[in-house]
């Protein structure tokens, strides 16, 4: 028996080769929620509205295009991730096949003990004075390791 079948339905399957059927561009909030960046259309929808995605260092519109080669910066939970888009989605796949879409450049994420610590003051201490708000500034300004930081503090 021959096959009778034609056109892209026969013998190809989009999910098995790369590059097939894939198209030309498509939205961002689209393509950054199928390539799992976000949970929903409507929170990928929602960033682009606050200003948190940027394409090629334009802010985006949810409704902004993106192709191949673009780069995408999207600002999530305080840190931006820094993406190039590969491979053109506009369905949801699974995540070996999403992470195959985009280049990820982000730097990393720094770790608790490389963050500045919180300054505390005392309940019922009130607002610091001037000195000490300059001492505060100071403080914050230096964060290298031959700063004498007990010095600073204790300078009354």
């Amino acid at each position: 028996m021959a096959n009778t079948q034609s056109g892209p339905a026969a013998g190809s399957d989009s999910r098995s080769a790369p590059g097939i059927n894939d198209p030309a561009s498509a939205r961002v909030d689209v393509w950054l929620w199928s390539v799992r960046q976000v949970k929903s259309r409507s929170a990928a929808t929602a960033a682009c509205r606050a200003g948190h995605v940027r394409i090629n260092g334009e802010t985006a519109k949810p409704s902004q295009h993106v192709k191949v080669g673009d780069e995408i910066r999207y600002r999530v939970q305080g840190f931006d991730r820094l993406l190039r888009v590969q491979r053109i989605l506009v369905k949801r796949v699974g995540a070996p096949v999403a992470r195959t879409a985009y280049t990820d450049f982000s730097p990393p994420r720094p770790t608790p003990l490389d963050a500045p610590a919180a300054i505390v003051r005392d309940r019922g201490a009130g607002r610091p004075t001037k000195k000490e708000r300059r001492q505060l500034d100071a403080l914050r300004a230096t964060r290298r390791a031959d700063v004498d930081i007990e010095h600073l503090l204790d300078e009354d």
